[in-house]
């Protein structure tokens, strides 16, 4: 018979050793967190167009986006979610230069 306890407690002891190694990694670095703040690919429309500052952005280059309409069936979708359906306003260009201007805005703090 197989004295099991020969493979266990070594195995169990380097599982010990790495979960302990992966909860004292470092954090991501805030620059890194506060640089994705909002973004066409993270961010749902509905929090885009409840922020006045985000909103002005989204609509300096997708003109009337946040007054269309049909825009509260979207509020839970990206904009790179939307642009299947509205490829003819929801532009690679004009998602580019929403994210650009996303990431120059200040960090919440």
């Amino acid at each position: 018979m197989i004295d099991m306890t020969k493979f266990l407690i070594p195995a169990l002891l380097g599982l010990t050793a790495a979960t302990a190694a992966y909860a004292q990694a470092p954090a991501a670095a805030p620059a890194a967190a506060a640089a994705a703040q909002f973004s066409t690919e993270n961010t749902d429309v509905g929090t885009l167009i409840d922020n006045p500052q985000t909103k002005a952005i989204v609509d300096k280059h997708i003109p009337g986006f946040s007054s269309n309409p049909q825009i509260e069936m979207a509020r839970g979708m990206t904009l790179r979610a939307i642009q299947p359906y509205a490829g003819d306003q929801v532009t690679d260009a004009a998602l580019a230069a929403i994210d650009a201007d996303l990431a120059r805005l200040p960090a919440k703090k």
